[in-house]
C-alpha cells in the first residue's frame, strides 16, 4: 500500500517538474535495495574467526584513551574513569572522562548552532554518508567493533555478531530506506501549472540528547545517529560500560564524512547530565533506552520546564520489561525448552526482550522442568573469547549485586524453590549462573518485577484454569515490552492473540521472545515499557523530523469576491 501511495505521488511529481519553473527543489533520490546483513558463522578455520581472534587480542592489550568530542575539540579533562572487562573486571579496556556541567553546555551551543548548517545540507548527501559508514561496518571495521562488544560488555561471539555487526548496519541501511521511502510521498497538487503542493523534512530547531545503554551497541548507533539522519544535531551520552564500542561507532561516522558538532561525543555522571540538558531552553527531544525510573525522572523534569523552551520537547524511550512465555498443553514440549533457555540465558538475560517469566500447564510441567534443567546444565559460562562459551558475566558489580539479590531472596522464601542454578561469584568476573526457579506465587516479586538477568521464573497453572492463567499475564506487572505463546491449538492462539493484545509491543507464536531482527520485527513495547515508536520500522524515522508544507502558487490571485457573487 505504502509502495503504491509512494509510485503515485513520485508521477504527480514528475509532472509538475514538467509544468512549472518552481523554487522548491525535492530531494532526487535513487531507488534503494535492502536486505539484512548476513551473520557471519566464525566456525573453525574461517576467516572471520580469524580476524576476530587477531582484533579480540589486539583490543585487550592496550587501554584506548577515549576522550569527550565535541565539535572539533577533543577534552581530556578531569579525573580519569575506567571501563573494566566484566569478565575479569581487574583488566582495563578504556580511559575516559565525564563532561562537567560547562562542557555539556558548551556541546549544546555546538550542536544547536551546528544543526543549522547540517540541517541545509541536502538529503542525497546524508544518505551518503551513511551509505558509506555502513559499508565501513560491514567491512573493515566489523571485527574492531565486535572485539569492543565482546571485551567491554561480555558478549559472545554470536551475540555480539547480531548485534554491533549485523543489527547495527542494518539501523544504518534500513533507516536510508525508509526516509528515501517516506520522502517520496507528496501532497496532491490539482492543477500544478497554476499551484503545485510539496512537502519537505525539516530537522528539530535545538538539539536532541541522545542517552543509550550498554547491552546493545547497535542501539547506542540507532539512537544517536538516526535524528542525526533527520537533520539534527545531538548530545550523545553512551553508557559507562559500553564506551569503547560506541567511540568506534563514533569515529566511523567521522571517517564517513559526518561534520565535526553533528553528534558530540559527551560521557557524563547521568544525573548531571539530564538536569543539564532538560534545564536548557534548546531541548528539541530525547531518545533513550534504559530504566523505568530514569526516564519517568527526565518526563517530569522536561514537564517542569515546559514554559522554558522554544519547542515541545519529543521523548522517545524504551525501557525493558517482564517478558513472559505463555505455554497452553498443546505446546511442543522441545521448541518450548530451547526457546525459552535461548531467550532467558543468552546475554545473561540482560537483553530488554529476554524471557523471566513462564506459565506452563500442570500436564507438561514435569517434562519442560526436565528438559530446562538439562539444557541449563549443558550452559558453559565464562570468558567470552573462549568460543565455547554460551555467556559471559553480567555487566558490572550493580547489575551482580541486584541480580543476586533476588536470588538470595528466592533463597529465603517458602514459596520459591531454586530448580536449577543460584549460585554465583564475582572475585574474578560478574558471574552468575544461569537460575531456574518456580514459585506457588505468580505475584511473587520474581513474576512481576524487571531483574535484567539470568534468572527464570516459573508459574505452574493447573489445565482448568487456563482462562485465569492467561489473565495474570497482563494485569501482574506494569511492562508490555516482549512475549510469546506456544500452542498448536488453533483456536487457543486465536483467543491469545487478541487477550494478549496489549501485553506486548512484540508478540511471538510458538517462537522465542527475543531475537527482533531490522525490517522484520520493529521494536518497542507500550506501557510502562516505553513510548513504542518502533525502531526498525518505517515510522521510527519520522519521529525525528518536523515536515513542512510548502504551498507554491504561480498564477496571481487578482479577485476578491467569488463568481457565485456576480449572479
Amino acid at each position: 500500500m505504502i509502495s503504491a501511495i509512494c509510485s503515485r505521488t513520485a508521477l504527480r511529481a514528475r509532472s509538475m517538474e514538467r509544468c512549472v519553473s518552481s523554487i522548491v527543489e525535492l530531494p532526487k533520490l535513487q531507488d534503494f535495495e535492502v536486505q539484512n546483513e548476513p551473520v557471519l558463522g566464525y566456525r573453525a578455520g574461517s576467516r572471520e574467526r580469524a580476524e576476530l581472534v587477531t582484533e579480540l587480542q589486539r583490543t585487550a592489550d592496550v587501554t584506548e584513551e577515549v576522550p569527550i568530542v565535541i565539535g572539533d575539540e577533543y577534552i581530556k579533562d578531569g579525573e580519569p574513569r575506567y571501563q573494566v572487562m566484566p569478565h575479569d573486571h581487574n583488566r582495563k579496556l578504556a580511559k575516559y572522562y565525564y563532561a562537567s556541567d560547562k562542557m555539556i553546555q558548551k556541546a549544546i551551543q555546538v550542536s544547536s548552532e551546528a544543526q543549522k548548517r547540517w540541517d541545509r545540507t541536502p538529503l542525497e548527501k546524508r544518505l551518503q554518508i551513511w551509505q558509506v559508514a555502513a559499508d565501513m561496518m560491514a567491512g573493515e571495521h566489523r571485527q574492531r567493533l565486535n572485539a569492543a562488544t565482546m571485551l567491554g560488555q561480555s558478549k559472545s561471539v554470536v551475540q555480539a555478531e547480531i548485534d554491533s555487526a549485523a543489527e547495527l548496519i542494518d539501523f544504518f541501511r534500513f533507516n536510508i530506506f525508509f526516509l528515501k521511502e517516506n520522502a517520496k510521498y507528496q501532497p496532491i497538487s490539482e492543477n500544478p501549472s497554476i499551484t503545485r503542493n510539496s512537502l519537505r523534512f525539516r530537522g528539530l530547531d535545538g538539539f536532541v540528547a541522545a542517552i543509550s545503554p550498554f547491552n546493545f551497541t547497535a542501539i547506542g548507533g540507532n539512537l544517536a545517529y538516526t535524528p542525526a539522519l533527520m537533520g539534527n544535531a545531538v548530545l550523545w551520552k553512551p553508557s559507562d560500560t559500553a564506551l569503547l564500542s560506541n567511540w568506534r561507532i563514533f569515529n566511523i561516522m567521522r571517517e564517513a564524512g559526518l561534520p565535526a558538532g553533528v553528534v558530540n561525543f559527551v560521557p557524563a555522571d547521568g544525573p548531571t547530565f539530564g538536569r543539564v540538558i532538560t534545564s536548557s531552553p534548546q531541548l528539541a527531544g530525547i531518545n533513550f533506552t534504559g530504566s523505568v525510573p530514569t526516564f519517568n525522572w527526565l518526563w517530569n523534569e522536561v514537564g517542569k520546564n515546559l514554559h522554558h523552551y522554544k519547542n515541545y520537547p519529543r521523548l522517545i524511550g524504551e525501557c525493558g520489561g517482564k517478558n513472559y512465555h505463555f505455554i497452553h498443553p498443546s505446546a511442543d514440549v522441545q521448541s518450548v525448552v530451547t526457546s525459552t533457555i535461548r531467550s532467558a540465558f543468552e546475554y545473561c538475560g540482560q537483553k530488554c526482550s529476554a524471557c523471566s517469566r513462564m506459565y506452563v500447564p500442570r500436564s507438561l510441567a514435569d517434562p519442560i522442568k526436565q528438559g530446562l534443567l538439562e539444557e541449563r546444565a549443558k550452559l558453559k559460562i565464562g570468558n567470552p573469547t573462549d568460543f565455547k562459551v554460551f555467556a559471559g558475566a553480567v555487566i558490572d558489580d550493580k547489575a551482580f549485586a541486584r541480580i543476586t539479590g533476588y536470588i538470595k531472596n528466592a533463597k529465603n522464601n517458602p514459596k520459591n524453590t531454586i530448580l536449577g542454578g543460584g549460585e554465583f561469584d564475582d572475585r574474578k568476573g560478574y558471574f552468575v549462573q544461569p537460575t531456574i526457579i518456580e514459585t506457588v506465587d505468580p505475584l511473587d516479586k520474581l513474576m512481576v518485577e524487571e531483574i535484567f538477568g539470568p534468572v527464570l521464573t516459573m508459574y505452574v497453572y493447573e489445565d482448568k484454569d487456563l482462562s485465569k492463567a492467561l489473565a495474570l499475564v497482563g494485569s501482574s506487572t506494569k511492562f508490555a515490552l516482549t512475549g510469546a505463546v506456544f500452542a498448536s491449538d488453533k483456536k487457543f492462539l486465536q483467543t491469545a492473540l487478541e487477550e494478549l493484545k496489549m501485553t506486548a509491543g512484540n508478540f511471538y507464536i510458538n517462537d522465542k521472545s527475543t531475537g527482533s531482527v531490522v525490517g522484520q520485527q520493529p521494536f518497542g513495547g507500550g506501557r510502562m515499557s516505553g513510548t513504542n515508536d518502533k525502531a526498525g520500522g518505517p515510522n521510527y524515522v519520522m519521529r525525528w523530523t518536523t515536515p513542512q508544507s510548502i504551498k507554491e502558487t504561480f498564477v496571481p490571485l487578482r479577485d476578491i469576491d467569488y463568481p457565485y457573487m456576480r449572479d
